[in-house]
């Protein structure tokens, strides 16, 4: 098997993961606030990753040479996580997961903007495109727009604006390094919320949560072994499937059948994102 190839497993798996995890979220969602979900999520998280790290790379695996921009984006991700979940609330797991692969649009503009990147027009035009394809799935306008869709879109955002951090600290931190900080900070910054919101859980919503907490962090790791043996432009396009994987376990957890705009539109986004990652392929 080619390293190439390797890294596509890996990342199609990876979004297997994130998929099932945000169907353990959902499960939660109706008796749990979304910032003690988060947190429950993000205490496994760093119990791993501190035991990771401690294990290969002792003490030194937490040195990090921008721990400012590592904070920094452990706070995007945090907040990628607290809007997901409350967008969770209210839409079906599907529709969320297709608003939220906004992302790649969003990637693009912060590449102008932070990176001052030069970006072509094809690359503009098929942003365009993923935006309709949003707005298909988001309907506004009609009785169908629900105002908890834009919580996906913030996430989206949080999540491209800690991925464009990324880019300056790829080059000097370790990726275990990244995510160890990444579980820390979110950790350490929810913690001293979570009494504010706090709801007892029972056996059952621990046991979700656990799964919850194994199933994303394997998602990360997963990702992270992708990237390692492949490169971002070639595997980009495999994480649209976890839009075919979040329907498929929304509808075995809840019966949940995304209508024909949700799948016209996430049809439209994973297209436009597809070429995307094309173009900047060509591009490199």
């Amino acid at each position: 098997m080619t390293k190439q190839l390797r890294g596509i497993l890996a990342m199609v798996a990876g979004t297997a993961m994130f998929a099932c995890g945000d169907v353990f979220a959902k499960m939660l969602t109706p008796d749990l606030p979304p910032l003690m979900i988060a947190w429950m999520r993000y205490v496994v998280f760093a119990a791993l990753m501190l035991g990771f790290l401690l294990a290969t790379r002792g003490g030194t695996g937490l040195v990090s040479q921008r721990p400012g921009l590592q904070i920094v984006r452990g706070f995007g991700m945090l907040g990628s996580a607290l809007f997901f979940m409350s967008g969770l609330v209210f839409l079906p797991v599907a529709d969320a997961t297709a608003i939220f692969f906004i992302l790649p649009i969003l990637l693009t503009a912060f590449a102008v903007i932070f990176l001052k990147e030069v970006v072509g027009w094809r690359r503009w035009a098929a942003a365009v495109v993923g935006f309709i394809g949003v707005l298909i799935v988001m309907r506004p306008g009609t009785d169908a727009f629900q105002i908890a869709s834009l919580f996906p879109v913030l996430a989206a955002t949080s999540w491209a604006m800690a991925a464009t951090i990324t880019r300056y600290v790829s080059a000097r931190d370790a990726p275990s390094t990244t995510l160890a900080w990444s579980a820390l900070v979110g950790f350490v910054v929810a913690t001293p919320l979570v009494p504010f919101f706090w709801v007892t859980p029972d056996a059952g919503q621990i046991a979700v949560a656990l799964a919850m907490g194994l199933v994303s962090s394997t998602g990360h790791g997963l990702v992270v072994l992708a990237l390692r043996d492949a490169s971002a432009s070639l595997v980009a396009p495999y994480a649209y499937g976890q839009i075919v994987w979040a329907g498929a376990l929304a509808f075995i957890a809840f019966g949940a059948i995304p209508d024909g705009y949700t799948v016209l539109g996430a049809f439209v986004i994973a297209g436009a994102g597809i070429y995307i990652s094309y173009r900047e392929r060509r591009h490199k």
